[in-house]
């Protein structure tokens, strides 16, 4: 079945940090292949596997400089190939992250590149000479802080990177740059791979020209439009689409930065033969102030209108022209439960409850390591991150340009910073959580007692148990995945409240997202009900009174028009 996807849920694992088998402090694929039955128990379909190519580890390995090896600190091929056949086993499906918008500086390419200006790889990225006055090319900004250009003394041209200076962009106007792409693609999906994650895709088609941001006061690197979408960006996907992706039954899921709804159609409608799905940012900004100095450092509280807007423009916009992702977390999304939810006194509740809106849409789920047992932000001194992006913003925004305090800018680091989502995975309470004999790369979050996978296990109303049964409601149950999409109370700020109908079958959605009760008025009609997570739920939804994060899910055969009881 190729379209497998659709009725899928994936699991995200972010290798360094899921489990470290040989006791040096840094998860590796053998850990991962110790815990393939732990993800075989909870039921997912699919892990996707953040990169574990060899790299200098710059940015925790989105900086490649061997796309066919993979790196030491995870192991080797021959434990790749092994670990694909392991999970095949237990009818678990790999995805791979490709990450072909840059490379390491450290790559052979990127190394002859540099030698000179005739040398034939150096088309294989971006170098351009200085302004008159020696500055940069123009005043694009790095996604790292700081210019998104640096000038190489060897032969006196600046090259380009979107992120750190370590990861310079690859030139996809040059037709060999993107057949060697290509040819990476085919080793590892015929070595077994499933399909594909493409980390920030929506770049690798630039403006040429190079044009300049409108300078805004004192902040001149500014990011905007012209660091993605791209003019030939569409036909480069389905270019791979044609060479590669048609050849196999594989998934593939595009970091689509800079996307809108059209652009998100491109990517997905089917006829247009691109991908499969895209991650959209746009619900993960619900809680970030827009067009200010201080970029996705500048907090505004959560309001759960903003976010149930933004879920159902999308739900409501790619309905008949492509494929949603559902994700709340992942490798560079603080929790969720820290971020928009209560992370102490309701934390179960309140996980469960996030997981019963996103699992309801209509899209695949996508779970990223520890959200299934309710892990949370971690609160550390600055110092004891270790997060490029975070370094990198603290110096630009705090020290150089004062643009946030200390305060302002830790408080926003405790809420959104990537290093949240990146501590060891916490299988038990004993040292280390059991991530690793040794000392782990990056502390492990001290609630680590508290919260882990040996306690979720045996606890039959954990938050593992209840993923595990929503996956299991969404693999039973074609609606899940059929059923049209219709918010209801849209501007209530305490309740989300959705359904999925199909001809003959209605789901309804129902969650509290407060800490206060909040009343709900009923849905008229029979209704069943298949899950909720807290005891005493109603057995129908007539009027009541919903707990602090009490959610719900029921079913309707052969549905009535559905009307709220107002």
């Amino acid at each position: 079945m190729r379209d497998w996807w659709k009725k899928a849920v994936i699991y995200q694992v972010y290798p360094r940090s899921f489990k470290d088998s040989d006791g040096d402090g840094f998860g590796d694929l053998n850990g991962i292949l110790q815990k393939l039955d732990y993800l075989a128990e909870l039921g997912v379909d699919a892990i996707w596997l953040s990169p574990v190519y060899q790299s200098p580890q710059k940015d925790n390995g989105y900086d490649i400089s061997d796309y066919r090896m993979i790196d030491p600190k995870f192991g080797t091929n021959e434990d790749m190939f092994h670990l694909i056949k392991e999970a095949h086993i237990r009818k678990i499906k790999v995805i791979m992250d490709l990450v072909v918008n840059h490379t390491s500086d450290q790559h052979q390419w990127f190394q002859e590149s540099r030698k000179a200006k005739d040398n034939p790889y150096r088309d294989y990225y971006f170098w351009r000479d200085p302004k008159t006055d020696g500055s940069e090319p123009n005043n694009w900004g790095s996604y790292f802080s700081g210019s998104a250009w640096t000038l190489d003394q060897q032969t006196g041209q600046y090259y380009l990177h979107y992120f750190a200076k370590e990861q310079p962009d690859l030139n996809w106007e040059n037709e060999e740059v993107r057949q060697q792409v290509y040819r990476i693609m085919r080793f590892w999906m015929d070595k077994g791979v499933d399909g594909w994650r493409m980390d920030v895709i929506g770049g690798i088609s630039k403006f040429l020209d190079f044009p300049d941001y409108p300078a805004t006061g004192d902040q001149r690197y500014v990011l905007g439009k012209w660091h993605a979408n791209g003019p030939r960006l569409h036909e480069f996907i389905q270019e791979m689409n044609r060479e590669v992706l048609s050849q196999y039954p594989c998934m593939t899921v595009g970091e689509a930065n800079g996307s809108d709804i059209d652009a998100a159609k491109k990517y997905t409608d089917p006829r247009r033969k691109e991908l499969n799905m895209i991650f959209s940012f746009a619900h993960m900004s619900v809680d970030i102030q827009q067009g200010t100095p201080a970029g996705k450092w500048a907090l505004r509280p959560f309001q759960l209108v903003r976010l149930k807007k933004v879920l159902a423009k999308w739900q409501e916009a790619l309905a008949d022209h492509g494929w949603n992702t559902l994700y709340f977390e992942n490798h560079d999304q603080g929790r969720v439960i820290s971020r928009f939810g209560n992370d102490t006194t309701y934390r179960v509740p309140c996980a469960k409850a996030f997981a019963t809106i996103l699992h309801g849409l209509k899209g695949t789920p996508f779970i990223y390591q520890g959200e299934e047992i309710g892990m949370v932000n971690c609160h550390y001194d600055l110092k004891d991150y270790n997060d490029l992006e975070i370094h990198n913003a603290y110096n630009e925004l705090v020290i150089e340009n004062k643009v946030l305090s200390k305060e302002a800018f830790r408080h926003a680091v405790e809420r959104i910073g990537r290093d949240n989502a990146r501590t060891p995975m916490q299988w038990n309470k004993n040292k280390q959580a059991g991530f690793s004999d040794g000392q782990s790369w990056l502390k492990v979050n001290p609630r680590y007692k508290e919260i882990n996978v040996e306690q979720a296990l045996q606890d039959t109303d954990s938050i593992f148990y209840y993923y595990k049964q929503l996956i299991q409601l969404r693999h039973s149950l074609d609606i899940f995945t059929e059923g049209d999409f219709q918010l209801f109370l849209p501007d209530d700020p305490q309740l989300f409240v959705y359904t999925r109908t199909t001809n003959t079958e209605a789901l309804l959605i129902l969650a509290n997202i407060s800490e206060e009760p909040a009343v709900y008025s009923g849905m008229e009609g029979e209704w069943h009900l298949l899950l909720s997570n807290l005891p005493g739920t109603a057995d129908t939804p007539s009027k009541q009174q919903l707990r602090p994060y009490e959610a719900a899910i029921y079913l309707q055969r052969k549905p009535t028009i559905l009307r709220h009881n107002y």
